[in-house]
């Protein structure tokens, strides 16, 4: 029985993120993503030999990428500004009330009590910011769960449509796959997929507005 293509979704989304350096929190660390090599405009030939190679990152590219990722990604990205808009204005409050703190510390004279009222105020702030922003970020994983599932398993059945058609029987995501040493240009059916694709399967630049 003949294996549906499946690649894995790591959406180069670069989007959502909240700014805690003023809760002295180090950002995470971001996985690099594997790079597919420049491919040219022109359309791959498949292979006789029925193996192919495709780089699913480049799925991704906003310019070259299948055009549905860029629509939803945009998509996500609007439905969270008002929220991203939120958290950027707490950690500016946040950086003013530590500058503040600062001053009245450097005073001749410092009030006490009421540094330790700043400092309360501070503490509490960035608590509340903190579970704002990881509540935020779970929302946002998951809803962006929700829009490119479909789109993953979408693609996944093209591209195995795309290779049986050509008689290719076994494709190679080398965006996943390590210890790819050498590959003849001519294998790689990365933009002939992605144009095909895009023909058949137009990006709607219509999106839902987000809810208020």
């Amino acid at each position: 029985m003949r294996k549906e293509i499946r690649f894995a979704l790591g959406i180069a989304v670069g989007l959502f993120a909240f700014a805690i350096s003023v809760a002295a929190q180090p950002a995470p660390a971001t996985q690099p993503k594997p790079q597919p090599p420049a491919t040219s405009t022109t359309q791959a030939v498949v292979p006789s030999g029925k193996v192919a190679l495709i780089f699913s990152v480049a799925f991704q590219d906003p310019k070259q990428g299948i055009a549905k990722f860029t629509v939803l990604l945009n998509k996500l990205n609007a439905e969270f500004q008002g929220i991203q808009s939120e958290l950027n204005t707490t950690a500016q409050k946040l950086k003013n009330l530590q500058d503040e703190i600062a001053n009245l510390q450097k005073a001749a004279n410092p009030d006490l009590k009421l540094i330790q009222t700043k400092l309360d105020q501070h503490e509490q702030m960035k608590k509340d910011y903190q579970r704002r922003g990881e509540d935020a970020q779970a929302q946002y994983a998951k809803r962006r769960q929700d829009l490119f599932t479909p789109l993953q398993d979408e693609v996944g059945k093209a591209l195995d449509v795309y290779a049986k058609s050509r008689g290719v029987t076994l494709v190679i995501d080398a965006s996943q796959t390590e210890g790819i040493l050498f590959a003849t240009e001519g294998i790689d059916i990365t933009k002939a997929f992605i144009n095909d694709y895009n023909l058949k399967n137009p990006a709607t630049a219509a999106a839902t507005p987000p809810k208020p």
